[in-house]
């Protein structure tokens, strides 16, 4: 009975992370002093799978539910599709990957001090250092 009630409480437990990360709203941020006001989806898909590159985009790390979630509302790919292009794109010469940080601090942080780095964040890390041009519903 006891193994039965430890079962439920983390499955309950995985219940709320995952409904955490699908209640994230996810924003895409440049600097402030960009010029940039607003951004569809299909247009930060360009910067995220490398078919542009007038702004530098940064990345959260691999293992984050958020980048996943990005991945697929803005570029409807899994990981493993946007792994596979990078490396396509990297291994032509064509392109290089998007530098990855492990968080939203940091992404702030690489974006604030960067004019034309583009990223994404969970909305409730938005600050005065970095201007919001999309939010994914």
């Amino acid at each position: 009975m006891k193994r039965v009630i430890q079962t439920i409480v983390m499955a309950a437990g995985l219940l709320s992370a995952a409904a955490a990360v699908q209640a994230a709203e996810i924003v895409v941020i440049v600097n402030p002093a960009n010029p940039a006001t607003a951004m569809t989806p299909t247009q930060a898909s360009q910067f995220f799978l490398g078919k542009s590159q007038m702004f530098v985009p940064v990345d959260l790390p691999e293992n984050s539910p958020i980048r996943a979630e990005f991945y697929k509302k803005v570029c409807d790919k899994d990981l493993a599709e946007v792994k596979a292009i990078w490396s396509k794109l990297v291994f032509t010469g064509k392109a290089t990957a998007p530098k990855e940080y492990s968080s939203a601090a940091e992404i702030k942080k690489a974006v604030a001090s960067t004019p034309n780095a583009i990223g994404y964040i969970d909305k409730s890390a938005v600050d005065s250092t970095v201007k919001v041009i999309t939010t994914l519903h």
